[in-house]
């Protein structure tokens, strides 16, 4: 069947590029409406593709740069372009930093903040990431693994990157060669790696259930590799079935031992994890001794904050994943902090904390998802918690749950943003609030 052409597509126009978008896109103007090319930067002329219609305007490629910017540089890694993992790496340094930076503070004017509330911009190192998703096709004479092409489900098969850290590299050939035995020709799948104190941790995505062969081949993997743990799960979000285990992976938040379950989240970056942990333990007060973890997940912020200044605070941990909050539970037990912490299930977007049960806290932290936190940020509002500290991944949802918060009588201290993914538009940010 002949696929319909979108409404545009194919026009050549010519262009200048007034701003960077949200998503890192250069946005020029036709006809009155927004036409966002991929790498290009503010100040350039260029001639442009319209490949598609896109949030009220179109979207487009870049055919031929007429005007270059001052600001714009040779990319660094041999991929960009085609590999989707970064969008700026064409732009100089401290121009990206700026913009990072305004990501920010764009999102707070939106709602009445000022922009003198945000600090200096932290980022991370070049190849720094120990949690990675790469993706995986067997194309029937080999495996091509890396991450997807912009606006494509194929596959850029990758054979270096300035994000991720150089270990994982050393564990994609033989996990090609793994996969050819795993997954059908013509089929795909994902492969999620953690790196833990006592080895990788692998968790396979995949549409079919590894036979006997298969998994033989995956404790031979793990055995020759050094990998702690090795998982399969049929799709993102089903239980995952333990293919070989060596070790129990283990990573540590505020020194104590934490066994995260397969493909469970934790910070991508051990450095933004710890520009996080400092954030949100500057936002906590000597008075702050009993704090809610909200959105805890495997204990990144519970266990530092129990553990931080010789301990003497208490943690109620609220999370919803019920194997991430296994993993926090079993971890307090082992450490022999379980009168400080206690871990309580509860999915926080259906069922928030009320206000009574808000107000037994001198602190509160919450870090959720990108939709943010709305409904628990209202109860909050009302409550008498003299600190919070707002963790997002989202500058937008954290702008407007702390425009909730202050509607309810708190001040907005400061926003730390953090970059723990270079070269593109993700931004990690840290606020805190007082009443």
């Amino acid at each position: 069947m002949r696929r319909r052409a979108r409404k545009g597509g194919g026009r050549q126009l010519t262009l200048e590029i007034g701003a960077l978008g949200g998503k890192g896109d250069g946005i020029g103007t036709h006809d009155g409406r927004p036409v966002f090319v991929p790498q290009t930067l503010p100040g350039e002329r260029l001639i442009a593709r319209v490949t598609a219609e896109k949030s009220g305007g179109w979207r487009g490629e870049a055919i031929e740069l007429l005007t270059r910017s001052a600001d714009r540089v040779e990319p660094p890694c041999p991929h960009f372009g085609p590999c989707g993992g970064c969008s700026l790496q064409h732009l100089e340094p401290a121009a990206y930093r700026r913009w990072k930076r305004g990501l920010a503070v764009e999102a707070l004017s939106r709602q009445g903040f000022l922009g003198d509330r945000v600090a200096d911009l932290q980022s991370v190192g070049d190849r720094g990431r120990r949690r990675a998703v790469f993706a995986a096709h067997h194309a029937g004479n080999a495996v091509a693994m890396g991450f997807h092409r912009r606006m494509s489900h194929n596959v850029v098969d990758l054979r270096s990157c300035l994000v991720v850290a150089p270990s994982h590299f050393a564990l994609l050939d033989p996990l090609r060669e793994l996969l050819a035995r795993l997954i059908a020709p013509g089929e795909t799948g994902d492969v999620a790696v953690l790196d833990t104190e006592t080895g990788p941790d692998i968790l396979l995505i995949s549409k079919r259930a590894p036979a006997l062969e298969g998994r033989e081949a995956a404790a031979a993997f793990a055995s020759q590799t050094g990998v702690a743990r090795i998982s399969w799960a049929g799709s993102v979000g089903e239980e995952p079935e333990l293919l070989a285990q060596h070790c129990l992976p283990v990573v540590r938040f505020g020194g104590i031992a934490v066994t995260p379950p397969p493909g469970g989240f934790l910070q991508p970056t051990a450095d933004g994890e710890a520009m996080l942990r400092t954030a949100v333990l500057d936002g906590l007060g000597p008075e702050d001794r009993r704090v809610a973890d909200l959105y805890a997940g495997c204990g990144t912020f519970t266990f530092p904050i129990v553990t931080d200044e010789g301990g003497g605070r208490s943690v109620v941990a609220v999370e919803g994943d019920s194997p991430a909050l296994q993993a926090l539970s079993r971890a307090a037990r082992t450490a022999g902090i379980g009168s400080e912490v206690t871990a309580v299930e509860r999915d926080l977007a259906r069922q928030p904390l009320l206000t009574e049960e808000l107000n037994a806290f001198d602190a509160v932290v919450f870090d959720p998802p990108r939709a943010g936190a709305s409904e628990q940020s209202r109860e909050l509002a009302q409550s008498k918690v003299r600190h919070v500290v707002a963790v997002s991944c989202n500058p937008a949802s954290l702008a407007r749950d702390l425009r909730i918060l202050t509607e309810g009588g708190y001040a907005l201290d400061w926003v730390r943003p953090i970059d723990q993914f270079p070269w593109t538009p993700h931004l990690e940010l840290v606020a805190r609030l007082s009443r």
